[in-house]
């Protein structure tokens, strides 16, 4: 059996037995060819030089063997693989951090080429906060990104940190990224040019129906209350005071920008386009935030 065949076959297994996605592919056939690959300790672009190359029995067994144990599990295709990657940046994953997939990491690798959030920042932006940080993911790509900038990068999960050790020391970048430990904004130190965030966001009624694959991932790196933005509040709240004159606040929400709209009624913001639309991410001025608190209805609304 070729590998093509091979990854052919176990994606149509994928398929029949109903797992869910979304934790660095969208299909049957890109997770199939992932966890085959790696199995095969390939490379995760060689798929099409080695296509029609013939697989040994040892080897497809050792694939299969990976397949069952995804099906058989419902863990997220990373948790198994202990790897996935962002941006085509590779980080190191296990179940104490929820798998990295922030939309804002496109805005970070793109901003220069497409002005998207590059045209919020000026050169004197240089202190970074990567809030609710987990595996540590968009502090490495924006110290990537931008190579004179400083980084600190926080969590209420010390586990989590642990996780955003390991991709530190992986990109050598222990010396511009500080890890801290914080409830949200509590204890970072301040004042920031640049606030990155993708915190805890998902509704109750959408944690309740969430699939068996996000439910090995860290309920505390998820859920957001009622509406979803119980912790939302309590960043736009706090923001102003953590941010520098020139400061501008990235805030990732999902699917929630109903329930971001009816808690923050008129406070003025930019969507950000990203592959998932523009409702998935938004940028916030410190301007703005204090504009909005000032006003005597801000917290009511």
């Amino acid at each position: 059996m070729t590998l093509l065949d091979l990854i052919t076959r176990e994606a149509a297994r994928l398929k029949k037995a109903g797992v869910s996605f979304g934790h660095g592919t969208a299909n049957a056939f890109d997770e199939a060819a992932w966890l085959v690959l790696w199995s095969l300790d390939m490379e995760l672009d060689a798929l099409e030089l080695h296509a029609k190359r013939e697989l040994s029995a040892d080897e497809e067994a050792k694939a299969v063997a990976l397949i069952a144990r995804r099906i058989e599990t419902r863990q997220p295709a990373a948790y198994l693989t202990r790897e996935a990657w962002l941006q085509n940046v590779p980080f190191y994953v296990d179940e104490r951090t929820i798998v990295p997939r922030s939309f804002i990491a496109e805005l970070l690798v793109d901003g220069e080429e497409q002005g998207t959030l590059d045209a919020w920042l000026s050169d004197r932006t240089q202190r970074v906060l990567d809030l609710c940080t987990g595996n540590g993911s968009l502090a490495v790509i924006a110290a990537l990104a931008y190579p004179d900038v400083e980084v600190d990068a926080c969590d209420l999960s010390e586990a989590a940190l642990e996780v955003a050790k390991i991709n530190v020391d992986r990109h050598q970048l222990g010396k511009r990224i500080s890890l801290m430990t914080s409830d949200l904004l509590a204890s970072v130190r301040g004042p920031y040019d640049l606030i990155l965030c993708n915190p805890p966001y998902v509704n109750a009624s959408s944690m309740a129906a969430l699939p068996e694959e996000y439910r090995h991932e860290p309920a505390l790196a998820l859920a957001g209350g009622e509406d979803g933005m119980d912790l939302v509040r309590r960043i736009i709240q706090d923001a102003p005071a953590k941010l520098s004159d020139i400061g501008v606040l990235v805030l990732e929400i999902g699917h929630e920008r109903r329930h971001f709209e009816a808690a923050f009624r008129r406070l003025e913001v930019a969507w950000l386009e990203t592959s998932a639309g523009d409702d998935a991410v938004l940028l916030v001025t410190r301007e703005a935030l204090v504009r909005w608190s000032k006003r005597s209805d801000g917290w009511r609304a």
